[in-house]
């Protein structure tokens, strides 16, 4: 069905160039069943599931002369193994060959002429393991109309759930005329909606998410001040470097426990510790004042009572939602204890201020969620001036129980950001069936160092879970 663009997806296609490509990415580890994971499977699970993310076998037509923003109109040509491809690495194959291959690939632009996004079943790997690496467009995941592929894909259990078949009939592409005669009919019925897409059409965008950004006073207070400078700031390029972090979810819950905090709030002052020791590791000068100030879109799970079942049993449907804060990072503070305490303060000043997302911003959530809520972080992220912060981190819970594709069980889930304008470094992480899992998305020429952070993440949770005993 062809659709216009919201004004909020207009602008996160439009703000991609060729060194800053705006799609996020999903690294799924896979423990195979017996007979393995084979990639004839996994491109026939995921033509089953197409229905339920329809958005995905459409592709972007934009209207000439910039009179209204692109549509999305069926793609009639739709390959669907142009966009499920079969990669490898040589056997065995290692952990860093696995994301070296991640970072060649998300250094690559989608192919604007197709639907936006991309899967690479990727086979070689040591101890009979199996990857999954997905990679969308930020404008086609808006967690209302769209979802994140990744969500319709995992199951709760081995033998994966019975799907209606569908018989997909691609519309008619609209002809240029057609689309022009369209945006020319409400350019007459609505011309403000030209004057925004002429702004957008020569790259002047503004900010199109203030009703979905929760605690706008407060961001607003710190954003009058620009960033203080950094060498996570810096021109970037088109290559990427990409690293990841495991790590048990209970150490950070007994630190929770004994300092009355949030674990959002112990995965920031780790995230803190690390940034202090990487940059004292480059000789960079710290003082007791230095800080990075880090945008935080952070995914909330909502419990909200639904209907009752047809067993008579009341049905419970998590929704979620994303808000977000600025929180100045206070690298120079040398005490893990202080520099948590500070970050938990300036949470609960943040949560005193905050504001409900409208009802219509929720999202119904099922399957493996997290994939879409950190598209929803990255599209509130990048809603706001990159001069107002020096790094983004985006945080999205996952459940706590084992989930399987295509009866291959799931042992860990990499989140990729990508990188804005300027910005060396994204963190994203996940958590799941126990773990919490880092992934990092680098630029490769300012950030050759990347894999020195994920070591010091480490260290730096040993350091606050010692100095909490």
């Amino acid at each position: 069905m062809t659709s216009r663009m919201t004004a909020q997806d207009a602008s996160y296609y439009y703000l991609e160039t060729s060194n800053t490509p705006m799609h996020i990415g999903s690294l799924a580890i896979l423990e195979p069943p017996d007979g393995g994971v084979h990639y004839d499977r996994v491109l026939e699970l995921v033509e089953q599931r197409l229905a339920e993310v329809p958005r995905y076998r459409q592709k972007v037509r934009e209207v000439a002369f910039g009179l209204s923003r692109p549509v999305w109109i069926d793609d009639r040509d739709f390959d669907i193994t142009y966009h499920v491809r079969r990669s490898a690495v040589p056997r065995p194959g290692t952990d860093d060959q696995l994301h070296d291959l991640v970072a060649r690939l998300i250094s690559r632009p989608l192919d604007r002429t197709r639907p936006l996004w991309e899967m690479y079943v990727v086979e070689g790997l040591a101890g009979d393991r199996c990857a999954v690496f997905t990679k969308s467009h930020s404008a086609l995941v808006d967690a209302e109309q769209s979802l994140e592929i990744g969500q319709v894909l995992f199951d709760r259990d081995a033998i994966p759930r019975e799907v209606p078949e569908e018989l997909w009939m691609p519309e008619q592409e609209p002809s240029e005329s057609a689309l022009l005669v369209g945006a020319l009919a409400e350019l007459v019925a609505r011309p403000g909606e030209g004057v925004a897409a002429v702004r957008s059409a020569v790259g002047n965008l503004a900010s199109t998410l203030t009703e979905t950004v929760d605690a706008v006073s407060r961001i607003a207070r710190t954003a009058a001040q620009s960033a203080p400078e950094s060498p996570l700031n810096a021109s970037i390029s088109r290559s990427r470097r990409f690293a990841v972090v495991e790590s048990d979810l209970e150490p950070y819950r007994k630190i929770r426990s004994r300092y009355g905090c949030t674990v959002n709030d112990v995965v920031l002052a780790v995230i803190a510790g690390a940034l202090r020791y990487w940059l004292l590791s480059r000789g960079e000068p710290l003082t007791e004042a230095t800080v990075v100030r880090s945008m935080v879109p952070m995914s909330v799970y909502v419990r909200d009572a639904g209907g009752e079942g047809t067993d008579g049993t009341t049905t419970v449907h998590p929704q979620g939602e994303v808000s977000s804060f600025l929180v100045d990072l206070p690298v120079g503070e040398p005490n893990a204890v202080v520099r948590l305490s500070h970050i938990a303060h300036a949470g609960e000043a943040y949560a005193r201020e905050r504001r409900r997302v409208a009802a219509q911003s929720m999202i119904r959530l099922s399957g493996f969620a997290p994939a879409t809520m950190h598209a929803v972080g990255v599209r509130v992220a990048s809603g706001f001036s990159q001069r107002v912060f020096n790094l983004m981190i985006t945080n999205a819970p996952g459940p706590q129980y084992p989930l399987y594709l295509g009866g291959a069980r799931l042992l860990g889930m990499y989140p990729v950001s990508p990188l804005l304008k300027n910005q060396a470094l994204s963190v994203a992480l996940t958590s799941y069936d126990g773990k919490i899992y880092y992934g990092l998305n680098a630029d490769r020429d300012a950030m050759p160092d990347v894999h020195v952070l994920t070591s010091l993440l480490h260290e730096s949770l040993e350091e606050l879970s010692d100095a909490s005993r």
